[in-house]
């Protein structure tokens, strides 16, 4: 079918009146309805930070009321009349000031240094005088490093274009601290303490307390020291709140209220700040009642938790 020049003429220009309205309605789209923004890559460390924060975390924690059982049992709490909440905070103050003043200085320290966290390891232990506190401390801490060797070792490689970043042998040295220190720890029994008398630090029976492995697995992790102490007090008052939900003393909401108050953040940041340049020579209990509570748990008649 042939055409004569002159249709030929009026379709080419319908076409091109079509492409041009075509074009204007795709920038019209366009600007009603503007493409979302890309979504950046964030930093690795806020994953394994969410991941550390986990209440599932297979760590062990839920097991240990922290001396909350032992201090229900020397104060009941007041009738049901009264809000629980209140009732609680007075403890979770002083369970966060324990670990503050006993805990965190040595946490601070081995990430700070995690070349030294065999030496800190034994001084740490040297320094808990409560038996079933240290035996608290070390069944978290021994859970620690098996979750680390089995789950977090593997997301932790340092990439190769990165052989220049200043951090870098840092983290070597921290998983090279923490094969070592999960070494000893599977040849020595399950209820080793470090009494060893040699002055040697290689013969040295390594223990496995909490704190100090905190902070080497986070310094891996490359999540900031920062974020490293504010976590390990949360996760403090999350099982010690946990604790509370289970011994009947707060509801699951009340709980939550409590985690997610201005008080509780003030109470995280206050103690963070003040024991942020305390070395480890200085580090103690804060509060020494807390050893009695602790320590007297296992003389109630009744109990559902470890300590």
């Amino acid at each position: 079918m042939s055409i004569s020049s002159e249709d030929e003429q009026s379709l080419t220009e319908k076409i091109a009146h079509l492409e041009s309205q075509l074009a204007a309605a795709r920038v019209g789209l366009t600007q009603a309805c503007p493409s979302p923004p890309s979504i950046l890559p964030q930093p690795s460390y806020k994953h394994h930070l969410l991941l550390l924060s986990d209440s599932a975390l297979p760590l062990g924690s839920f097991a240990f009321s922290s001396g909350l059982e032992s201090y229900l049992a020397h104060h009941p709490p007041p009738s049901p009349r009264h809000p629980p909440i209140p009732a609680i905070q007075p403890f979770l103050s002083l369970a966060l000031q324990t670990l503050a003043t006993s805990s965190l200085p040595y946490l601070l320290a081995a990430y700070r240094e995690p070349g030294r966290l065999l030496e800190l390891d034994e001084e740490y232990d040297a320094t808990v005088l409560c038996n079933v506190a240290r035996r608290a401390s070390v069944s978290q801490g021994r859970a620690l490093v098996m979750v680390w060797e089995r789950s977090l070792r593997q997301s932790c490689v340092v990439d190769e274009e990165r052989k220049d970043h200043g951090d870098t042998e840092e983290r070597a040295v921290c998983r090279e601290v923490l094969m070592g220190m999960s070494i000893q720890l599977k040849k020595a029994p399950p209820s080793s303490t470090a009494t060893s008398t040699s002055s040697s630090m290689d013969e040295a029976q390594v223990v496995g307390h909490f704190a100090p492995l905190w902070a080497v697995v986070t310094r891996a992790l490359e999540i900031p020291i920062h974020d490293s102490a504010n976590l390990f007090l949360v996760n403090h008052a999350k099982a010690v709140l946990s604790a509370a939900v289970r011994a009947s003393v707060l509801g699951p909401y009340q709980a939550q209220a409590v985690l997610g108050s201005g008080w509780l953040r003030e109470e995280v940041r206050r103690l963070a700040n003040d024991n942020w340049n305390v070395q480890v020579e200085d580090a103690g209990q804060g509060v020494p009642v807390m050893d009695l509570w602790v320590g007297r748990h296992e003389l109630l008649y009744s109990r559902i938790f470890n300590s």
